[in-house]
């Protein structure tokens, strides 16, 4: 089986995310590395908080704690968050680790030595107000792309146009709220990306078929306007230091490098650390040196992230001069609105994780997430959608599913899976359907369309309920015991395929529904075809238990309470 590296964009460490920030990168990541193990691959899901830049600066000194001490308690948080949604990381690392450190400067020093950095002499914001220079992010004003009055002096994110903080229009502060800035000169390390373009643009025409539409058209708009040196360093107190033994001079002067040079170089970084706590059974090299004919690359990511991903990392890699393992595939997503409004870390609109949690358990947002991912277009979190789906699909879909075969089973039967006569017609058409549409589902999971998988998976839990109202063993049992029996035991094997083939989108859910049946040598990963059709995993005389409602239905107060406590609009 292949080896599978997989990537979601790195959370900022400012602040709990939101669930558009789920949706765009970590929550699809977790399910297809699920999906991937289960199918027997070797598989290395590795994400990391971004703990540089400007918004850790930020944050820390809102909180009133040092940056250290803030980023290690945001990162405890953001972890706790990402359990409760059941994300299988195989390492949740940091940007501040000394790997990433390490490995950042080491990217720096080759690519001064190969001639793609450049120190160069540049003018920039001062604020005397705050005796400092104020890096992009510490710089607020008005895009002059699209008028929005929040823009930051390195992106939009109205727009998600990449700026300077003298293109805003009206700067200000973003630490004291001056206006009194000025433009001083200073100094300041370049990547020499024009140097590296066509080389980018090969690179990226190579996965103009594999890429998805989205991701591809964003690289070659980016290509198409040019690609510009960029400053990779930064004046602030918290960040990967430039190396004294190359630029003592900047190095002195406590200059670290840019965020977005060092962030994508952590997926490396903390590959190393996940290595470093086992170094005797962990080769993190393996994984990304020299590694292109034995490891698939992939990254999960929203929109505004994929240039750097598909442009700015690629340069650098290749600016290196080493075989440093680039992506494969990028699976970029639109952007999940509530409301038809942004979801925003900044601004507070929205539902964020940890409050998702606070209603619901994880299961019940996993699915609606993944059901409904922006992959295509954007999507629209509404809570009538969110309510509706819910009802639909888990509890009365699926969840009811489980509960009336187990109870009425039981009350007729026993507690044992009873054994009824042999499978029919019936149950002949029911193997292949559920063969069909679990080739169906197995091709949309290969192919990373989510929404399709999704709703492969839901056929495949309507296709029993279809069985069950056509079979009708409540009716049945009054003529013809042993056929409501085997209907009722077919049902059952049902139920252990749903938690089996579920596992990627809803695993606690899964493992309560496998954890029903008391079977002996239960190890069964994924279910072939043949098993589908034959649906024999459960055999009569199994003990089971009916578990708890697996899926509460969302009733109209709930859906008042929600729209009370989040808004019931994006404004």
């Amino acid at each position: 089986m292949a080896r599978h590296l997989i990537t979601s964009a790195l959370p900022y460490i400012n602040g709990i995310k939101h669930l558009g920030n789920m949706v765009g990168s970590m929550l699809p990541a977790d399910v297809y590395s699920r999906y991937l193990r289960q199918r027997g691959h070797d598989v290395l899901y590795i994400c990391a908080t971004d703990e540089h830049g400007t918004p850790a600066e930020l944050a820390a000194k809102e909180a009133g704690l040092s940056v250290a001490e803030f980023c290690a308690q945001a990162h405890d948080a953001q972890k706790a968050v990402y359990d409760g949604f059941a994300l299988a990381f195989d390492y949740f690392g940091r940007s501040s680790s000394p790997e990433n450190r390490d490995i950042t400067q080491h990217f720096a020093r080759k690519l001064n030595e190969n001639g793609f950095i450049e120190e160069r002499a540049i003018r920039q914001v001062y604020s005397p107000a705050d005796g400092r220079f104020l890096p992009d992010r510490y710089v607020e004003g008005t895009c002059p792309h699209c008028g929005y009055d929040k823009a930051r002096g390195d992106q939009c994110e109205n727009c998600t146009r990449v700026l300077d903080p003298t293109d805003l229009i009206n700067p200000r502060s973003a630490i004291s709220g001056s206006t009194d800035l000025e433009v001083r000169e200073t100094k300041h390390l370049f990547l020499l990306q024009s140097k590296l373009e066509n080389e980018v643009r090969e690179w990226v025409a190579k996965h103009d078929k594999d890429w998805p539409q989205l991701a591809s058209s964003i690289a070659h708009k980016w290509l198409t306007e040019g690609l510009h040196d960029r400053a990779i360093t930064r004046d602030l107190d918290w960040g990967v230091p430039v190396p004294a033994d190359t630029w003592p001079e900047l190095a002195a002067e406590g200059k670290v490098f840019y965020v977005w040079f060092d962030a994508p170089i952590e997926y490396i970084g903390a590959t190393k650390e996940w290595a470093d706590q086992d170094p005797e059974n962990r080769d993190w090299k393996s994984w990304w040196y020299d590694a292109d004919t034995d490891v698939r690359y992939t990254e999960f990511m929203a929109k505004d992230n994929v240039p750097f991903h598909t442009v700015m990392f690629p340069a650098t890699e290749l600016g290196v001069r080493e075989p440093w393992k680039k992506v494969d595939y990028v699976k970029a997503f639109n952007w999940l609105t509530y409301y038809g409004g942004k979801f925003s870390t900044s601004q507070k609109r929205g539902v964020f994780t940890d409050q998702a949690l606070e209603i619901l358990p994880a299961d019940y947002w996993r699915y609606f997430l993944i059901a409904n991912a922006p992959e295509s277009d954007d999507s629209s979190f509404t809570w009538e959608h969110f309510t509706a789906t819910v009802n639909k699909d888990l509890a009365d879909t699926l969840g009811n599913f489980v509960n009336r075969v187990l109870s009425f089973s039981r009350k007729r039967f026993g507690d044992d899976v009873p054994a009824g006569g042999e499978p029919g017609e019936a149950e002949a058409r029911l193997g292949e359907e559920i063969a069909s549409l679990l080739a169906e589902y197995e091709s949309h999971m290969e192919t990373l369309q989510f929404r399709k998988a999704a709703a492969a998976l839901r056929a495949l839990w309507s296709a029993g309920n279809s069985y069950l109202e056509e079979k009708a063993p409540w009716l049945e049992i009054k003529t013809d015991k042993d056929g409501a029996a085997l209907t009722l035991r077919t049902a059952m094997n049902l139920i252990h395929l749903y938690a089996v083939v579920s596992e990627p989108l809803i695993p606690t859910t899964a493992k309560a529904m496998r954890q029903a049946f008391s079977l002996a040598d239960d190890t069964a990963a994924w279910i072939t075809a043949d098993e589908a059709k034959a649906l024999t995993a459960v055999p009569a005389g199994t003990p089971f238990t009916v578990p708890p409602v697996l899926f509460a239905k969302l009733t109209d107060e709930d859906l008042e309470t929600y729209k009370e406590r989040f808004g019931g609009h994006g404004a």
